[in-house]
């Protein structure tokens, strides 16, 4: 049952394409052949140009743009057309003031071959200079590099001992607090810091007591040695 009604149907639809097709084919050649009958009965109007007489703007007319009225066009014309243009070509040449013009640019632009040969030459001494001088402080940078680096290791070394001096000194406040206070100080708080201001006082005041008795010392030696 279910076969015979597929069957059917396949039928049916076979026949609807065939009568489908040819109805298609026709229409599109027929449309091909209307397209190609309206395109071979198009007479275009004939373009209303005057190939023959040159054209010569108006200088008077308002509607002539203004390019066409410089100088550079008048030039244009008479190369296109000569004297049919109507162009005095006395009036193409330039000024004096323009011919200065035109002279000094080329003298800039395009100098002569013995102008260009001592800027040429100049220029390379000029170079030649600088390369010179480079190279000469560069020796002396050279020259000096031992002793930059000698002074740059003394002065790494010197910070770093520096550093160590502090922190032993800093070390030996602070025992020295917690053996006058009885306890450990935190260096920031006043009675730490007076502590200090008084070890510095008594140290500055030895120093200039040693100071004074070396003087001494060394003034007696020099006496008795004269003797």
């Amino acid at each position: 049952m279910a076969t015979s009604m597929l069957c059917r149907r396949t039928a049916i639809f076979s026949w609807a394409i065939q009568r489908v097709s040819p109805l298609k084919s026709y229409n599109l050649a027929s449309s091909h052949c209307g397209l190609l009958h309206q395109i071979a009965n198009y007479n275009p109007k004939p373009l209303k140009l005057n190939l023959k007489d040159p054209y010569i703007p108006d200088r008077e007319s308002e509607k002539t743009p203004e390019w066409q009225k410089t100088a550079k066009y008048d030039r244009k014309l008479f190369g296109r057309y000569g004297s049919s243009s109507g162009i005095d070509p006395a009036k193409l040449w330039p000024s004096h003031a323009q011919l200065e013009e035109m002279i000094a640019e080329e003298r800039e632009w395009n100098p002569p071959l013995q102008v260009m040969l001592k800027n040429v030459e100049a220029k390379t001494k000029e170079d030649n200079a600088k390369r010179l001088a480079r190279e000469k402080l560069v020796a002396a940078n050279m020259a000096k590099m031992p002793k930059m680096v000698a002074d740059w290791r003394k002065e790494k070394q010197e910070a770093k001992q520096k550093l160590k001096d502090e922190k032993a000194r800093r070390e030996r406040l602070l025992a020295e607090a917690r053996e006058r206070f009885g306890y450990a100080m935190d260096p920031r708080s006043p009675k730490f810091l007076e502590m200090v201001s008084e070890i510095e006082k008594e140290e500055k005041k030895k120093r200039k007591t040693r100071s004074v008795s070396s003087y001494f010392t060394d003034t007696q030696e020099s006496f008795f040695t004269k003797l």
